[in-house]
């Protein structure tokens, strides 16, 4: 990973330099000027879907208000170790839970180390699932989200079907095909802005994530992964890797969509984090089971410091995030999006209406970047501020 942010962004920076200044390819850094003000104004252009618009600033190291610093000073001694103490309580609570009720069990091994418990049968997989429902619902209210609002949208189907039928004909058999289909999503996809995103989904519907394969070994967190039956995927390995994990997914999705006592796939497709104001490009990867797909999108609206997990440290926002005495998340259900045998065929046109549909019932902004981009503007970001 450090190799490639530092090769992305070595090109990123050698091309600013000879279009802006003129200047040689010497210069390592010509993003970082003297008026470091000036240069976060022309980056924040740039990169509009990981800034931060808060009170705390770019990467929650702006200069706060009087105000701010006292109620944080407050929060410090009384919200922040009463909700530290409570979350790793539900935490290890969750976990005894995982220990108990795959005890004497094994567990569901497949192809490139991928390892679960999601597959258990009987009451060991139903206090798994219920119980994390609950606690994860409990700690999201430890976390100050006592109130979540949800609305479940129901769009005009008729006038998609009639679409649909402009653009191309459908005899019986595809009319038949897609009649079977209009049960169970084979994934949920959702727009991603914070960690917390995992953790309403696993209160909502307790589906399996991909995360790092790093994640597996984790204290705690290891185990509970399992139960929850993640694809782990090791992120920076440019190896066939990627293939395995892929077809992984692909076969997740569409055992979901067949079998109703298979857990469901959650899937963000942006591939990481934004401000929530903005959509990135969605990835293939969801949409090669030509099942279809719950869309969910998630806000995350604040008056202080925004729960977006964008441009500042893990250590920093999870601090700022137990100092604020509340803090409130918007969910927006849309109706199982079913694929026309057009989207079946073409992964990207079924990506890309999926996220368009997803853009338009939220205001969502559309953005042509990504990771590679976010990199870039991370390394840029703590070169500037290392100066000032």
């Amino acid at each position: 990973m450090e190799s490639e942010l530092k090769d992305l962004n070595s090109k990123q920076l050698k091309s600013t330099a000879s279009s802006d200044d003129g200047g040689s390819a010497k210069d390592d850094r010509p993003l970082l000027k003297p008026d470091a003000a000036d240069n976060i104004q022309e980056l924040e252009k740039k990169f509009a879907p990981y800034v931060r618009n808060d009170v705390y600033g770019t990467m929650g190291r702006g200069e706060l208000p009087l105000a701010e610093k006292f109620l944080i000073g407050i929060a410090m001694v009384t919200l922040l170790p009463i909700r530290v103490v409570l979350a790793m309580t539900v935490l290890v609570i969750y976990y005894l839970i995982c220990r108990v009720c795959t005890l004497f069990s094994a567990p569901n091994r497949g192809e490139d180390e991928q390892e679960d418990y999601a597959h258990m049968g009987g009451w060991r997989r139903s206090v798994v699932v219920v119980t994390g429902r609950f606690l994860s619902r409990v700690m999201l209210f430890v976390l100050g989200f006592y109130w979540i609002t949800e609305t479940f949208r129901i769009l005009d189907v008729q006038e998609k079907s009639e679409n649909e039928a402009k653009n191309q004909s459908k005899d019986e058999d595809e009319a038949k095909d897609q009649d079977e289909e209009s049960g169970r999503p084979g994934a949920i996809i959702s727009n991603h802005v914070s960690y917390l995103d995992i953790l309403y989904h696993m209160s909502s519907s307790f589906p399996s994530f991909v995360a790092k394969r790093s994640v597996a070994k984790l204290p705690l967190v290891g185990l509970i992964s399992k139960c929850l039956g993640c694809v782990y995927v090791q992120r920076e390995s440019k190896s066939s890797d990627f293939k395995g994990v892929s077809g992984v997914v692909t076969e997740r999705v569409r055992e979901a969509h067949r079998d109703k006592s298979a857990p469901m796939m959650m899937l963000f497709p942006e591939g990481t984090t934004t401000n929530g104001d903005y959509l990135l490009p969605f990835k293939t990867g969801a949409f090669l089971a030509r099942a279809p797909v719950l869309p969910v999108i998630l806000r995350y609206p604040y008056q202080r410091f925004s729960p977006a997990w964008d441009s500042i440290s893990g250590a920093r926002h999870v601090f700022f995030l137990l100092c604020q005495f509340v803090n409130h998340i918007e969910v927006t259900s849309l109706p199982v999006y079913h694929p026309s045998q057009q989207e079946k065929d073409d992964p990207k046109l079924y990506a890309e209406n999926v996220r368009r549909l997803m853009a338009s019932e939220r205001n969502l902004i559309l953005s042509d970047i990504g990771l590679a981009e976010k990199r870039i503007y991370h390394a840029a970001l703590n070169g500037l501020l290392s100066q000032s």
